[in-house]
């Protein structure tokens, strides 16, 4: 690779790595299953890498990755159209529009969570983290903590509650700013 390629590839994954959990959760939203999500995100990968070098070195790659991301989803929608499930076209554009739209609070929201959940002790953070995989039990996690699946639930509502008034705190804090 030359100096100049290899100066591409890493200003490439520095901006895809930096956005990737955003357009994902973007393409989440306009297909129908998490597995579809990451067939749809293969593409959009492969198909940002190809066209990087159409995008401006000054641009917005966020709302460039979306646009990426729309067309492949809807793609990959019309590819399944027999399918009932499948959402129609101009949903799944609407949904498209409104997610771009809605992206902005969405990492704000993200963020006051992140920095809510730094606050909370190392031990319950995993714990908590423990609770939300996709392959979690909670009896396991439960009886981990030492905790009744009952007592386990009432603990993860307290968290839950926590963390929600946590994160209205810091965004009405960023509105006052």
């Amino acid at each position: 690779m030359s100096p100049e390629e290899t100066l591409n590839h890493r200003r490439f994954l520095r901006l895809f790595t930096a956005h990737e959990a955003a357009i994902r959760a973007f393409v989440r939203r306009l297909v129908p299953a998490r597995t579809d999500a990451d067939d749809v995100m293969q593409e959009v990968s492969v198909v940002l890498w190809e066209k990087f070098d159409q995008f401006r070195v000054d641009g917005d790659f966020r709302a460039w990755a979306f646009g990426v991301a729309r067309f492949e989803a809807l793609a990959w929608l019309r590819d399944r159209a027999r399918d009932r499930l499948v959402l129609d076209e101009r949903v799944v554009a609407l949904l498209a529009e409104e997610g771009a739209e809605s992206e902005p609070a969405l990492d704000r929201q993200r963020a006051a969570l992140e920095q809510c959940m730094g606050k909370v002790a190392a031990d319950q953070r995993d714990l908590l983290l423990r609770a939300y995989r996709p392959d979690a039990r909670i009896q396991e996690v439960a009886g981990s903590s030492g905790r009744t699946v009952q007592g386990f639930y009432q603990w993860l509502h307290r968290m839950r509650r926590m963390l929600l008034d946590c994160i209205v705190r810091v965004l009405n804090r960023e509105e006052v700013s």
